[in-house]
């Protein structure tokens, strides 16, 4: 550098000016352009030491350098994660070896050189969005993604991008972290399974403690329970009748109190964990003598347990907080004095045991047989409206056809009756109001309403409403109804609906055979002939009918009886010969409000335009009428009776077929297993099931495999297709 040398402004003295002179003369040539070289020499050395210092700083500079690449190349390669770095065109330009475990389990595996095509095509756009994200934001996520990993097959991981600055490039480079998923799915999945278990259990314990509960409550018989110090933790409503004391008196009193020779049998320590102790003395609060048969059942705590919840709040059965440790002692006492009423409540029983053993037997008849039955009635219902397609109108075998058709739907309508009855299955109740229940019956019993039968509503405002499933209330009135319509006969009368409400107390119901509470009732009055009283013991049997043969199945009443089983409720009669019958139905009503009610979907006029449908069926004759039925609405149609050919074919042609529809039982290889199977092979290919007995369970297992419509056989010609259609019509493209 350059240096300017600086003159003073002050004046010299001639002294100072003569010297000067004489210096400059003898080193006129020392001076170049104003600057000495010494003073030269001197700032050149000055630069030379900042310029070593400047190479030491760039030597140091780039010793770091070089440590950094080497620690980042440590890192990725021994990171535990799968790392890649990608330009933006996805060209892999380096991967660690924990990338190449999982995209190359095996050498034979193909080489990792671009990202995407081990990228799940579901997947393929998501994960290009998220790179030209992260080329603008510099990072972006992509969760649960799924990957194909060579001989693996594929594993579902978490993606992150980071942008890597490259300024001598023109392409952007990315660093992508790989974080494999599965396992914490698969642990997620294992702590959801659990989970529901422990959540099933926890209800099926609640349910059987509200069944104790109520065992308890409903119980003829008086029941005690003692602690270890022999006080009274639990007294039933029949031991309040008994010994005449309010349960609350009797919490905590002892049991010598009422029942002292027991006291005393159990002091003595003779007595087993399960013993008739046989006859004994007891005395009231009053201090009145009875008799009681007595039974006891002792029962070892090993923990504490929270009070025993009731269902009726207005008269529970109680218990207090039992000891961490003791002996807790049930005691039955049975009223000696009402012997003969207890024999009469066991008859009661063993009738209603045998009532329930013949629903159970006709449910188990009606399920094994309704599947094929119900096979057979599709085929003569769809073949009978194909030939009167193909028949004239003046043709007399038309009306052969029609009496086949009408004869068919009566053994369908039976069918249905017959299942309505025998499932043992929980109605679909939600809140409704019973006044829009009967106004849609009404509707519908005024089609068939004789012409000297009159039908009355009272129907008044303000009624609670009721968890009921407003199908299965609509088919008990319709059964009433048409119960009463018969009663009456040619004969001019009326048939009246009458809605009200009840509340329910002992000894009342246990004669209807609900507890306490409050209800909503539903009477339907007949001026018909009424009944005789042992015709009334046997009215809700099953087939047990008056009438003459041919006009009537006996499953009426038998099919409202339990509809209000399942319902929680009862059914009540009273009738006498010529003055008519009532029948009150009673619901337990509910504080919940009504839920609106969906708009169906319209069905449009079926046209197959050629969509291709895969039915299969292991009867063959259904096969045959789907065929012709649906070839004729425009349908391509490829049938199988044999499902491992249906899956082969399926495997053979995935995008060949636009419906598959499947029966549900098939021998070996069920409807629900080539469903699975057709997920897998075309995960978005609409499935439908169809199954002659169809309960919830088989519903609710349909849907879960991804079924997209259940269908219920038989169904004629007309609904098949506009399931069929309704069906792609949600699945087309279009739409």
């Amino acid at each position: 550098m350059a240096r300017i040398s600086r003159r003073s402004n002050k004046p010299t003295s001639k002294r100072q000016t003569s010297v000067s002179t004489r210096q400059g003369r003898a080193g006129q040539h020392m001076i170049i352009d104003g600057y000495a070289p010494s003073q030269m020499i001197e700032d050149l050395r000055k630069y030379q030491a900042e310029l070593e210092i400047q190479n030491k700083a760039l030597r140091y500079s780039q010793q770091e350098a070089e440590g950094a690449s080497e620690r980042f190349a440590t890192l990725f390669s021994n990171v535990p994660l799968a790392l890649m770095v990608v330009d933006e065109e996805g060209l892999v330009l380096a991967s660690n070896a924990m990338a190449l475990r999982l995209f190359q389990p095996l050498e034979s595996d193909a080489p990792l050189n671009f990202l995407l095509p081990f990228v799940g095509q579901e997947h393929t756009d998501e994960v290009a969005v998220a790179f030209s994200s992260a080329k603008q934001e510099g990072t972006s996520e992509v969760h649960e993604v799924a990957f194909l990993a060579g001989s693996r097959g594929q594993f579902t991981g978490d993606l992150h991008i980071a942008r890597i600055e490259n300024p001598l490039d023109e392409l952007a480079h990315f660093i992508c972290a790989i974080i494999d998923q599965g396992p914490l799915l698969a642990e997620r999945a294992a702590l959801q399974e659990s989970a529901d278990v422990l959540r099933q259990r926890n209800e099926d314990l609640l349910l059987s403690e509200n069944r104790m509960a109520a065992i308890i409550n409903s119980s003829l018989d008086a029941i005690l329970c003692i602690d270890e110090k022999q006080c009274i933790t639990v007294f039933n409503p029949a031991a309040t009748a008994l010994f005449e004391c309010p349960a609350d008196q009797a919490f905590g009193a002892r049991l010598g109190q009422f029942l002292p020779d027991v006291e005393r049998a159990l002091d003595n320590g003779t007595v087993p964990a399960q013993a008739m102790l046989g006859e004994f003395t007891a005395t009231t609060l009053q201090g009145k003598q009875i008799f009681v048969e007595i039974s006891v059942s002792m029962e070892r705590r090993m923990r504490t347990r929270a009070p025993l919840r009731s269902l009726d709040a207005t008269g529970p059965a109680r218990r207090g907080q039992h000891a961490a440790h003791g002996t807790v002692t049930t005691i039955f006492a049975r009223d000696l004095t009402a012997r003969k009423l207890a024999e009469t409540q066991r008859a009661a029983l063993e009738t209603q045991l045998r009532e329930s053993q013949k629903m159970q037997a006709m449910g188990t008849m009606a399920g094994g047989i309704a599947h094929d039955f119900n096979n057979i009635l599709s085929a003569i219902l769809g073949n009978v409206e194909l030939a009167k397609q193909d028949t004239a109108e003046d043709a007399s075998a038309l009306i052969s056809l029609r009496e086949i058709e009408k004869a068919g739907r009566r053994a369908r309508d039976l069918v249905r009756q017959i299942l309505t009855f025998s499932r043992n299955e929980p109605p679909k109740r939600t809140p409704i109001q019973l006044a829009e229940v009967v106004q849609e019956t009404a509707r519908l019993v005024k089609v068939a309403l004789p012409p000297a039968v009159d039908l009355q509503l009272l129907l008044p405002d303000d009624l609670p409403s009721v968890l009921a499933d407003a199908t299965q209330v609509e088919q008990a009135l319709l059964n009433l109804c048409t119960n009463g319509f018969l009663a009456i006969g040619n004969q001019k009368g009326s048939v009246t609906i009458e809605l009200g409400q009840a509340d329910i107390q002992l000894p009342s119901s246990d004669r209807i055979g609900v507890p306490p509470g409050h209800y909503v009732t539903v009477r339907v009055r007949d001026t018909g002939g009424g009944m005789s009283e042992a015709t009334m013991q046997r009215i809700f049997e099953p087939f047990f009918t008056t009438r003459q043969v041919g006009q009537g199945t006996g499953l009426g009443l038998s099919v409202v009886h339990g509809i209000m089983q399942t319902h929680q409720g009862a059914i009540d009669v009273q009738s006498e010969l010529g003055q008519g019958s009532v029948f009150t139905l009673y619901f337990p009503a509910t504080r919940q409000a009504p839920q609106a009610a969906a708009e169906p979907e319209p069905v449009q006029d079926v046209e197959g335009r050629g969509r291709h449908v895969m039915y299969v069926d292991d009867d063959q004759a259904l096969v045959f009428l789907v065929a012709r039925v649906l070839s004729r609405k425009g349908f391509a149609v490829t049938t199988f009776t044999d499902p491992h050919e249906a899956q082969a074919a399926l495997q053979a042609q995935p995008q060949h077929y636009d419906l598959l529809v499947t029966d549900y039982n098939m021998p070996g290889f069920s409807g629900v297993d080539l469903l699975r199977e057709a997920k897998r092979i075309r995960a978005d290919l609409p499935v439908a099931l169809a199954s002659g007995y169809v309960t919830p369970e088989i519903e609710q297992r349909a849907l879960q495999e991804g079924a997209s419509a259940l269908i219920y056989k038989p169904n004629d010609v007309n609904e098949l297709c506009e399931t069929v259609q309704r069906l792609l019509a949600h699945h087309d493209p279009v739409h």
